[in-house]
């Protein structure tokens, strides 16, 4: 079978590089620029026939990618590729998962239908699944699913000696047995009420059983970093040295990194999310999959 052609929208050049040697596909060539009206201009310069395409694009900050990536799968599909996929690392618009106010829009409905008309297939690494069970309740394709838990536990266990791992609320407690449970080490889950998108207020109950241990603070999602940062002082107050931070994707809106920063001894991410933190490389992780549904 001819390798698949690998397409670089607006945002996802650093994604290609990689991703593309691991599958061994061939990298396509696609123009974008804007128009002085802020329109957007996308041309194919690759012949696609009847060949299998990835367009590699993580959807951090998705409403400024979202429409070149739209019309890259339009503009694919007309020139006769055989199959558009995407390969996403960070999937967007997973939090607005029901109607909490009247009139409210529930977005991650909305996107996946927006996403499923115009693409043959989708991988992502964990897609921030709460009320749904499966991402198949809301996309209508294929869909692969990249866990990084494993490799953010044997990160740990190679890098930290004598971890407590520390979750920032119940509904993590899953998700942080998985990681402790491949890193050898306790757990601990954050008991967390939010008054606002930015204020929390946590306690942490049985820490004391821990004190000597080096915490380390895992979520799946770091995006205004506040309730990581109240987690961090939490603990120091309790008797813990600065706890250390690994997350999966690294959003850091704003200073979120910065505020983050001054409450633990260090961040570590995965590469879901280009940042100065990523040194967890989920790459070949997100080849497998991707071979799985070529």
């Amino acid at each position: 079978m001819r390798p698949p052609i690998i397409f670089a929208p607006p945002g996802g050049e650093r994604l290609v590089q990689a991703l593309g040697p691991a599958l061994g596909a061939k990298a396509g060539v696609l123009q974008h620029r804007q128009f002085p009206d802020g329109e957007t201009y996308l041309r194919i310069e690759s012949d696609v026939a009847e060949r299998d395409v990835i367009l590699a694009c993580s959807l951090d900050r998705p409403d400024v990618k979202l429409l070149p990536l739209l019309f890259a799968a339009d503009t694919l599909h007309e020139l006769g590729a055989r199959r558009v996929g995407l390969v996403a690392p960070y999937l967007a618009y997973m939090r607005q998962d029901i109607r909490f106010q009247p009139g409210e829009a529930v977005t991650s409905r909305s996107f996946a239908a927006i996403l499923s008309r115009r693409l043959d297939w989708l991988v992502t690494v964990d897609p921030h699944l709460h009320r749904y069970h499966a991402l198949a309740e809301i996309y209508r394709i294929p869909t692969q699913l990249v866990h990084a838990a494993p490799l953010m536990a044997s990160w740990i266990k190679q890098n930290i000696a004598r971890p407590v791992i520390v979750g920032p609320d119940l509904e993590s407690e899953q998700w942080v047995a998985q990681v402790a449970a491949g890193a050898d080490a306790p757990f601990l889950v954050c008991e967390k009420q939010r008054s606002g998108d930015r204020e929390v207020d946590i306690s942490i109950p049985n820490a004391a059983a821990f004190l000597g241990r080096q915490a380390v603070l895992v979520d799946d999602i770091a995006s205004s970093g506040r309730t990581l940062a109240v987690a961090a002082r939490q603990l120091v107050d309790l008797g813990f040295a600065p706890p250390d931070c690994v997350v999966v994707h690294p959003l850091f809106a704003g200073d979120a990194a910065q505020v983050l920063g001054k409450h633990v001894a260090r961040i570590v991410s995965t590469n879901t999310v280009a940042h100065a933190s990523n040194a967890i490389d989920l790459t070949p992780a997100v080849a497998e999959a991707v071979r799985a549904l070529l």
